[in-house]
């Protein structure tokens, strides 16, 4: 077996299962790493020290005048790459912080949310309005699947969320019918895909 190191990008994913982080927040930390890395010339990150980091830090609040929430991601990939990857123990960080902004939110009022739903392409419809009524984050409602989908109990079993964990969440009632419709269409479409295709036989009878 060969004994050479594997690529950092690897080592780093092989981490982030081990810790069952989401994809969405590998593709986050990754992001960062990269920024991080080009930053530093491409120098490999154990060969680099905290001042780098910090460096590194203080060109988002400073030259990027990046979000509070931006900086502190960014912290946090950096951290777990050197703490969790190369098991390199990063203390006492000191970076210029970005600015905290007090921003009002905006918050749609029902009325608003039905007429930018109305306002969606029909496929996009039903997945806005799942997202408003139930709660779902947008990569969650993306992985749904029918079996995850109680019309009894008007709930969704989410599997694998944020944490990985599986938890249930309302079905909103007035989306059954479009559900259903849009199932119909999906078995019709399936059944027209595989119509004259040859199957083994065991295959066949899980499909039918």
């Amino acid at each position: 077996m060969s004994n050479t190191p594997l690529r950092l990008q690897q080592r780093f994913r092989n981490t982030i299962y081990q810790h069952h982080y989401s994809i969405r927040t590998e593709q986050t930390y990754w992001h960062w790493i990269k920024r991080f890395l080009y930053f530093n010339h491409k120098q490999h990150p154990a060969k680099l020290r905290a001042a780098d980091i910090e460096r590194f830090l203080t060109h988002l609040a400073v030259d990027r005048q990046v979000a509070p929430a931006t900086q502190n991601i960014a912290f946090n990939a950096l951290m777990f790459l050197y703490n969790k990857v190369l098991r390199i123990e990063m203390i006492g960080i000191q970076a210029k912080r970005a600015k905290k902004r007090v921003n009002i939110p905006v918050v749609f009022t029902r009325a608003e949310v039905s007429q930018v739903i109305a306002n969606l392409p029909a496929d996009y419809q039903i997945m806005a309005s799942l997202l408003y009524g139930s709660g779902l984050r947008l990569s969650e409602c993306l992985r749904l699947r029918i079996k995850d989908l109680d019309f009894d109990q008007n709930t969704i079993t989410v599997r694998q969320g944020k944490g990985n964990k599986d938890r249930v969440t309302l079905l909103p009632p007035n989306l059954i019918p479009k559900l259903r419709d849009n199932i119909l269409v999906s078995k019709s479409v399936f059944a027209h895909d595989i119509a004259g295709t040859t199957m083994s036989y065991a295959l066949a009878r899980i499909i039918n």
